[in-house]
């Protein structure tokens, strides 16, 4: 425990008391989790499926290992040879991958300069060196002397997405040097320009999926965060050795769960339905940006954040402004310290608190002077 970081959210207190001492209340603009409904034939899965006495598999039902087959060749392009592991969401498989992997002192974890704590606290877990890497540059920039390297596109939080191009590059590099690639695409659904590709689709490893992993996650997608529902897929060498380790540990998705999912993986409306949603709040929100002197990253353009710079302003600086406004925002320099400069601004907020943000952000470029 003493090589974590600590936790960042701590520092938000004071902005947090600023902002609610607003008049008209605060717009909480940090949060990551969904705030609208699960869809009711999910809903209405999960209860069909209560009555569930048994110990579940680990690696879960046919009917699911179909389900997450399936999709995975209709929506991500990948129809190669992959084994699936059923998880209790996607944090666990990216915090404790490292550990699961074997990895320990002497080995390090390569994973973006702005990225998700949990990749730095996974390597910390496991004992091995944390290393930051630009996962948007030339693989063949980064150290060799790395055994994982995690990717994350599109990213959180700055929405950056890796092209076929870009991945077929890190797959060639990483053969090269014997690593292994896990990449956590749990944003995959919610792109706002083009799509972001897997890094098992068939066009990027050319049905190859030997050394490289993913990560998927329905939270996003389908409003199921609560339901802790995803999984990884890919070298069955790999992950082979993972399902009998977990085993061991009764890591097991509940089997109500999976059945919720079967229905999910299966329905493609509520997906779009509520990428929708998301897409209105996101232009409600740059609508706003301008007139605050705001700019919202030009490659950042899928995810559920816009990753949001003021000129020169810290990121501190930023988010204490936005506070005087009773609207808070993330730091960037929470993601690392290329962050340094940004501040995210989730999509996830109720409608409410989107459109009450958008009326004060105008007022911001007078704080930032």
């Amino acid at each position: 425990m003493d090589s974590l970081p600590d936790f960042p959210w701590d520092t938000l207190v004071s902005a947090r008391g600023r902002a609610a001492k607003y008049p008209q209340g605060a717009c909480d603009l940090t949060i990551g989790t969904p705030v609208d409904d699960t869809p009711e034939m999910i809903q209405s899965a999960l209860a069909q499926a209560a009555n569930a006495h048994g110990y579940p598999t680990v690696v879960g039902t046919c009917d699911l290992q179909g389900a997450i087959r399936g999709w995975m060749a209709r929506r991500r392009s990948i129809t190669s040879d992959v084994a699936i592991l059923p998880t209790i969401g996607s944090k666990e498989m990216v915090g404790l991958l490292p550990s699961l992997l074997g990895l320990r002192q002497g080995n390090a974890v390569a994973f973006p300069h702005v990225a998700y704590p949990t990749y730095d606290v996974g390597a910390r877990l496991s004992g091995a060196t944390p290393v930051l890497i630009d996962t948007d540059a030339d693989p063949e920039t980064w150290p060799t002397d790395v055994d994982l390297v995690w990717l994350n596109s599109p990213g959180n939080p700055n929405g950056h997405v890796l092209s076929r191009e870009q991945l077929r590059a890190i797959v060639a590099w990483a053969r090269a040097n014997d690593v292994v690639v896990a990449s956590d695409e749990c944003y995959a659904e919610l792109c706002w320009q083009g799509q972001a590709p897997s890094l098992l689709d068939d066009a990027v490893c050319d049905g190859d999926v030997r050394g490289l992993l993913m990560v998927y996650s329905l939270s996003k997608q389908s409003n199921l965060a609560g339901y802790r529902a995803a999984w990884l897929a890919g070298d069955p060498a790999i992950i082979r050795p993972v399902i009998e380790l977990r085993k061991h540990l009764g890591f097991m998705m509940p089997g109500p769960v999976q059945h919720a999912m079967v229905a999910a993986l299966a329905d493609e409306e509520h997906v779009s339905s509520q990428r929708e949603v998301y897409r209105r709040r996101r232009d409600v929100l740059l609508g706003a940006l301008a007139e605050a002197g705001l700019v919202n990253d030009p490659a950042s353009v899928a995810g559920l954040y816009l990753w949001v710079s003021a000129g020169g302003a810290s990121s501190w600086d930023i988010v204490n402004a936005c506070a005087e406004l009773g609207i808070i925002v993330a730091p960037g320099i929470f993601y690392g310290e290329a962050g340094e400069g940004y501040v995210r601004m989730s999509l996830t907020a109720p409608d409410v608190s989107i459109f009450e943000a958008a009326k004060r952000l105008p007022h911001l470029c007078d704080l930032l002077k």
